[in-house]
């Protein structure tokens, strides 16, 4: 008769996580009360008496909410560097709200997942705030990447209708704008929009124009860092993967300002990868996963711009950006100031109306122009 092994099967219950990795909190100087709150917001959930956890962040708010639920005790509060932590809890749940400027971040624990689901939607009901009816005015979105991540921070920005300052570019500008301003969702036949000109032609009140003429399809974020934008593939990924603020604007307009260095000729061997990222965000594989235009201003002859940016179907509009000739300057000025020969920008201008321009001094040294 054969042997038969026998196979004992001991079966082990698993201590609970918190014994496992037992929880300590130390505070030194470099803390703040703001640390203080994160650690007592958590302590339930380490513990485990809390089982269940929500957080949703809302852009932008109401000035006047509270981001609380009925029944809620107010524990603690911290105030400080536009920032307002409020900790609150109830009857099997502990809330904190991170207020930033005009955004939130709610987060809940619960002993539930109904009642963690239950009191976080009591706590941001309502508080969302709707857009301004100003048609003059709209509302963009800035990207920042700070120590604690990407932040997105809206502001409210006076955008001038295209018809009132249409007279502050040349004619073939101007017709070329039309267009632009009269584009739709529909007819979009690249995801780059190039401007390029020198100092002071008028890009940026372009780019005003545009985000009003598109207010009704199309949100506005600007990205303040997009040197650090396309060389942090994380930053890249949570600006380009972020869900719109407004459901009824499937598009997004990305504008990254002065960005000679990223599409000038040489710039693959000058930003290493900063290029091909860019790239990949107008028509690569992550450009076909959101629906997000490219706007970029540069100071850059369009010669001396790289060629994939500029290859045919890649950009909705190049736009080279110019001064006026001297007629159109003197129609501009309508006999406030006479235009120089050469022509001017509008920079200059708005300074000859206002009369201010800026004070210059022209110094004669003997000794080869060595001089403060």
């Amino acid at each position: 008769m054969s042997k038969q092994q026998l196979h004992v099967v001991k079966t082990v219950t698993a201590p609970e996580p918190v014994s496992v990795v037992p929880t300590r909190m130390s505070l030194d100087s470099d803390d703040s009360s703001f640390d203080v709150l994160d650690a007592l917001f958590i302590s339930l959930y380490t513990t485990g008496e809390h089982t269940a956890s929500r957080t949703t962040r809302i852009d932008p708010i109401k000035e006047d909410a509270t981001f609380l639920p009925s029944g809620a005790t107010v524990l603690r509060e911290a105030r400080g560097d536009a920032r307002t932590y409020v900790l609150a809890t109830g009857e099997g749940w502990m809330l904190l709200s991170h207020r930033w400027d005009d955004s939130v971040t709610v987060s809940v624990t619960a002993v539930t997942d109904e009642i963690a689901e239950k009191v976080l939607a009591e706590a941001v009901e309502g508080v969302k705030a709707e857009p301004s009816d100003d048609a003059d005015v709209v509302r963009i979105g800035f990207w920042y990447l700070s120590g604690h991540g990407p932040h997105r921070r809206n502001r409210d920005i006076t955008a001038p209708n295209w018809a009132e300052i249409r007279r502050n570019y040349t004619a073939s500008v101007g017709t070329a704008f039309d267009k632009l301003m009269a584009t739709t969702s529909d007819d979009l036949s690249g995801r780059l929009l190039l401007l390029h000109g020198p100092p002071g032609t008028g890009k940026t009140t372009a780019l005003r124009a545009i985000a009003q003429s598109w207010r009704e399809w199309c949100e506005v974020d600007c990205v303040l860092d997009p040197e650090r934008l396309f060389d942090k593939p994380s930053y890249l990924l949570h600006v380009a993967l972020e869900n719109n603020q407004d459901d009824d604007k499937p598009w997004r307009l990305l504008l990254l300002e002065d960005c000679d260095e990223l599409i000038r000729g040489e710039a693959k061997a000058s930003t290493g990868q900063a290029l091909s990222r860019l790239l990949n965000l107008t028509d690569g594989l992550l450009g076909q996963g959101c629906q997000t235009i490219i706007g970029i201003t540069t100071n850059e002859n369009l010669a001396r711009l790289h060629p994939a940016v500029t290859r045919p179907g890649r950009c909705l509009a190049q736009i080279e950006v110019g001064p006026l000739s001297q007629a159109e300057a003197n129609t501009w000025l309508d006999g406030k100031a006479t235009a120089p020969g050469h022509g001017a920008t509008l920079a200059e201008l708005y300074a000859m109306v206002a009369g201010s321009a800026p004070m210059t001094a022209e110094t004669t040294d003997d000794h080869g122009g060595l001089y403060l």
